[in-house]
């Protein structure tokens, strides 16, 4: 299950309160995008008393395409998930579902903080980053990649840029500033 979620907030940029309610209804395999519609609320942590509850803002609401890596970890989820529960899958609908004591609702997102945690500390990675961090890291590749400042809001579901902005900035500046010494580096050895 973790690279199932680590893959899918990596390859999405999307909210860990988002992907612990993501329903299989929610990802169309063949066009290959997630739809985000709510969002968990759960407060006390309890498995069984949580609400689905409507994102952020209307912009949070939205379609992300999904590259096939991890539309194919998604995939083997979901027969895992089948095999594993069988008929104790409670409503065989949550992507992410809790296997164990309350088998087929959705996983809390401590579960996925203390899963992260776990395999940072197990792999000496910096212990300081959380799922969190994950769709920062999303943002500045997408930036770095040359993806606009437009379609990188829109698939974060932010409505407000400034965060966005923050990121996107400092990433192209840092991209400027190795145009710039790339050139000089050409430039240099032509002379």
């Amino acid at each position: 299950m973790d690279d199932a979620i680590f893959i899918t907030l990596s390859y999405t940029g999307i909210r860990v309160g988002e992907i612990v309610v993501l329903k299989w209804k929610d990802i169309d395999f063949d066009n290959h995008t997630i739809y985000i519609t709510k969002t968990y609320y759960n407060p006390d942590n309890n498995t069984v008393k949580y609400q689905l509850v409507p994102p952020k803002t209307k912009k949070s609401r939205r379609k992300i395409v999904v590259d096939t890596v991890a539309l194919k970890k998604l995939k083997e989820e979901q027969v895992m998930i089948i095999q594993h529960l069988g008929a104790s899958y409670n409503d065989n609908s949550y992507v992410f579902a809790n296997v164990y004591r309350h088998p087929g609702y959705p996983i809390l997102i401590k579960f996925v903080e203390s899963r992260m945690a776990r395999i940072l500390k197990q792999t000496e990675l910096n212990s300081n980053l959380t799922p969190h961090s994950l769709r920062h890291t999303h943002t500045s590749l997408l930036a770095e990649a040359g993806v606009g400042l437009e379609e990188i809001m829109e698939r974060l579901g932010h409505h407000d840029d400034e965060v966005t902005r923050r990121v996107y900035l400092h990433v192209t500046n840092q991209m400027k500033r190795e145009a710039s010494d790339k050139f000089s580096k050409l430039m240099s050895s032509l002379v």
